[in-house]
C-alpha cells in the first residue's frame, strides 16, 4: 500500500512540475518550469489547498533517491574525457564555487524561513 501512496504522491509532484513547465513556456518566464511548479506547490501548501501529508512521503522518497538523478551527468563526463583533461581545473572551480553559492543561499534561506515560521508560531500562540 505504501508503494501506491508513494507513486500517487510522486505523480502529484510530477503533475505540478509539468504544469509549471507549461506555465513557464506559455508566459515565456525566465524561470524554469520546475521552479514555477515548486512555487505553486508552496502556495498550495500555504493556502492549505494541498496537505503536507499528500506529498510528504513521495517527496522524501525522491530526496532519498536523488543521487540516481545524477548518474546521467556522471556518465556524460566519461564522454567528454578530453575536455576534462584540458579544462578540468576550471570545471572543478566553477562546480565548486556554484555548489558553495547554492549551499550558502539555501542555508541562509532556510535560516530566515525557520525564523519567520517561529515568529508566526509565537504570534499565533499569543493570539490563542
Amino acid at each position: 500500500m505504501k508503494i501506491v501512496r508513494v507513486a500517487l504522491q510522486i505523480s502529484l509532484l510530477t503533475a505540478l512540475s509539468m504544469f509549471g513547465n507549461w506555465v513557464s513556456g506559455l508566459t515565456h518566464l525566465p524561470i524554469p518550469g520546475s521552479i514555477v511548479g515548486l512555487i505553486l506547490l508552496f502556495a498550495l501548501l500555504q493556502l492549505r489547498m494541498v496537505k503536507l501529508q499528500w506529498v510528504e512521503v513521495g517527496g522524501n522518497w525522491l530526496i532519498s533517491n536523488m543521487l540516481l538523478f545524477f548518474v546521467p551527468s556522471a556518465l556524460g563526463i566519461i564522454q567528454y574525457g578530453s575536455l576534462v583533461k584540458t579544462e578540468g581545473l576550471q570545471l572543478v572551480l566553477v562546480i565548486g564555487m556554484s555548489t558553495a553559492a547554492v549551499m550558502i543561499t539555501t542555508g541562509l534561506f532556510a535560516e530566515k524561513f525557520t525564523q519567520w515560521k517561529r515568529k508566526g508560531e509565537k504570534q499565533r500562540a499569543l493570539t490563542d
